[in-house]
């Protein structure tokens, strides 16, 4: 059975980088079947997609996001990585890894989550 564990990114502080990453295992990042993604929860607000990384390393992000936004794949040790840069207090949120059905684009398992707190 698949499992995804978000990192602990610990504080950051406004215009710094954060960078999450996402440890899959009971799966390949490379499995031909499925897409890994990132999605966010701000505090009251409802879900965001963020980006994702298929299978052969190609990436997709939100068009909002995509200038701040990079996701790659460590393929040795099966994760993969959120780096978004410049936050500012509106990036906090929860932040979810996941995983994608590419014929479905269904969301078929998620990361616990962990929370992100922009402040200085």
């Amino acid at each position: 059975q698949v499992q995804l564990q978000e990192s602990d990114p610990g504080l950051v502080k406004p215009s710094q980088t954060l960078s999450l990453t996402c440890t899959v295992s009971g799966d390949s990042v490379t499995a031909g079947y499925y897409d890994w993604t990132w999605i966010r929860q701000p505090p009251g607000k409802g879900l965001e997609w963020i980006g994702r990384i298929n299978y052969g390393g190609t990436t997709y992000y939100s068009p909002s996001l995509k200038s701040r936004t990079s996701i790659s794949r460590d393929t040795f040790k099966n994760q993969f990585t959120l780096q978004l840069t410049s936050v500012t207090p509106e990036d906090t949120a929860v932040y979810y890894c996941a995983r994608v059905v590419r014929s479905s684009d269904a969301f078929d398992a998620w990361g616990q989550g962990t929370m992100v707190t922009i402040s200085s």
